[in-house]
């Protein structure tokens, strides 16, 4: 590893003013509970009045006595509407145990009930099979019809709808395979009351709730446990407590990182580009000109799963959200998509085509994961709809070729990079271009935007790396030092808010500090020129893409550097 100074770090420090020693937590420290949809129902009536309790509760403490009302006020409206839904159901209950079955109807028919499928299933069957049991095959025929088929969705076994039908057809109840413990009409009701007594019962224990005493500051409460989870949970910890500036991303300390943590060797040809898999990153994933796409375990650099199909080199790849599904473009004018939740069996779902089978350069999906975006060599990009499966918007307008193309944060505009040296933006509804910025004095070969979504980073080959403002569109920095020249996809990204990190053509991965310009890292190790490098928050790491057919991952290592700055 080399740098520009004799302690990189030392720009930084004297510009940021501030000196934080940090330390990697220890494998105990990392292993957190992840916080995912098991831990909270936020669909719980209870979860959602104790969520307006603790906000009307902080604003009611900032002065905001006007906007607690309002808030009150509306959540009043909902609490009458559960309150009705409770007296609907003590009364269905009552009338059920009584046979009054016209009363049911009513019940059933009231504005409070009429979404409450599971219920209505559970009440008319027990009505259709009293009239069955009563040889009123008539009226238990039009019972089906008009109030159990419309619900066959809520059936409680597989099957059991199936055998409601049959029933016309029976002697008895019993003779049906899902009713063969049918012990008669009154044994029925009650185990039918029962239900509704349980459901009275989990909305009446939810009511318990706003009896409890609801504790000073619980919104700030919860919210310092919240990011005191998020410090816990880094891969590295500073020997002060950090304060957070921010709630609106997660807490992650931004570290300039100064050693190779891992190789990964494998692929037959120079690795164009790379992805990591996952919300924890636990995985990475490499496209390379050996026309494979390769999954690692990003701790071990173990190979998992090689996805093959495409018949020339990958020039891109991006995974969703959740690590389930990965999407490819390659030079063979396709973009596959990838099932990759089972790494011992990879699927190949869908192949998309480009119209004229030119290289396809750039996939990306939109921020909803709904549409893909992709784009190459027939200067066209296109938006496909991963619901119908069809391409329902294509963009034209650029000369030349199209290195990359994105989605911005919000998801209204497309952003593009072109061998035209333009960078576009593209009105995502009706395709029209809405902007054109032309600076840089050579190809453009990638974009990227800021987690704020208030910036834009440009590549080119005019060996220069460019931040814009994507409120004003003006250009605010120049990054340079690197070479980015030849006929290669150099790539740059944001290292959190603070750093960008970009390939070169020298075989190094460089760091400038955002706002100085100046380079803060070069990382040595590649033996090739480096397409690509991202960078991980969750795991405080580096990956890079390099001709010379390997990943490297690098991280900050306390025992090559005796200090580090917090940005």
């Amino acid at each position: 590893m080399s740098s520009p100074n004799s302690n990189p770090l030392n720009a930084l420090s004297d510009a940021q003013g501030t000196r934080v020693h940090y330390h990697r937590s220890s494998e105990h420290s990392r292993l957190c509970t992840e916080a995912d949809d098991s831990l909270l129902d936020e669909d719980s009536p209870r979860i959602r009045r104790d969520i307006i309790r603790i906000i009307a509760q902080y604003l009611d403490s900032q002065g905001f006595t006007s906007t607690k009302v309002t808030l009150y006020d509306e959540a009043n409206v909902k609490q009458q509407r559960e309150n009705n839904y409770i007296s609907d159901v003590v009364r269905l209950r009552a009338a059920v145990l009584d046979g009054e079955w016209g009363e049911v109807d009513r019940i059933c028919a009231s504005a409070y009930l009429k979404d409450k499928k599971h219920i209505l299933y559970s009440v008319y069957k027990q009505q259709y099979l009293e009239l069955i049991d009563d040889n009123e095959a008539q009226k238990a025929f039009t019972t089906l019809n008009k109030h159990l088929k419309p619900l066959e969705a809520q059936q409680s076994v597989h099957g059991e709808f199936r055998d409601l039908c049959y029933l016309l057809t029976t002697k008895s109840i019993q003779d049906a395979p899902a009713f063969r413990n049918w012990d008669g009409i009154a044994s029925a009701r009650e185990r039918l009351a029962e239900y509704l007594q349980s459901i009275l019962e989990f909305e009446i224990v939810g009511r318990e709730s706003e009896q409890q005493h609801l504790r000073p500051n619980r919104l700030v409460t919860l919210l310092r446990q919240a990011v005191a989870y998020q410090i816990e949970s880094c891969q590295y910890h500073a020997e002060a407590v950090p304060l957070v500036p921010s709630l609106l991303t997660d807490y992650a300390p931004v570290v300039v990182p100064n050693a190779e943590q891992g190789a990964f060797a494998g692929h037959l040809g120079n690795v164009k580009c790379t992805a990591y898999v996952g919300p924890y990153a636990q995985l990475l994933a490499s496209g390379s000109s050996d026309n494979t796409v390769r999954i690692w375990d990003t701790d071990s650099a173990e190979c998992l799963a090689v996805l093959r199909g495409h018949t020339s080199r990958i020039w891109d790849i991006c995974v969703d959200r959740a690590g389930s599904t990965l999407f490819s473009a390659s030079g063979d004018g396709s973009v596959k998509v990838w099932d990759i939740r089972d790494l011992h069996k990879p699927q190949c779902l869908h192949t998309i085509t480009a119209d004229d089978g030119g290289d396809i350069y750039s996939v990306s999906l939109n921020p909803l994961e709904s549409h893909i975006i992709m784009a190459g060599y027939d200067r066209k990009i296109r938006l496909y709809d991963r619901v119908t499966g069809r391409v329902v918007q294509t963009f034209h307008g650029h000369d030349l070729s199209v290195a990359q193309a994105i989605a911005n944060p919000l998801g209204n505009l497309i952003i593009s990079g072109s061998k035209d040296q333009t960078i576009r933006f593209w009105d995502m509804m009706s395709g029209s271009c809405v902007k054109s910025l032309r600076s840089h004095l050579g190809e453009v070969t990638s974009v990227a935007t800021s987690d704020s979504g208030m910036l834009l980073l440009s590549s080119s080959k005019d060996n220069s790396n460019r931040l814009w403002d994507l409120r004003s569109l003006k250009r605010l920095c120049r990054y340079k030092g690197h070479q980015n020249t030849s006929k290669n996809f150099i790539r740059s990204g944001f290292v959190g808010d603070s750093l960008i990190v970009g390939g070169s053509e020298d075989g190094m991965v460089y760091l400038w500090d955002r706002e100085s310009t100046n380079i803060v890292q070069r990382l040595d190790g590649h033996q090739g020129i480096v397409y690509d490098a991202k960078w991980n928050p969750k795991r405080g790491i580096l990956c890079s893409a390099s001709d010379d057919w390997t990943l490297k991952t690098w991280w900050f290592n306390p025992q090559a550097a005796t200090n580090m700055v917090e940005l």
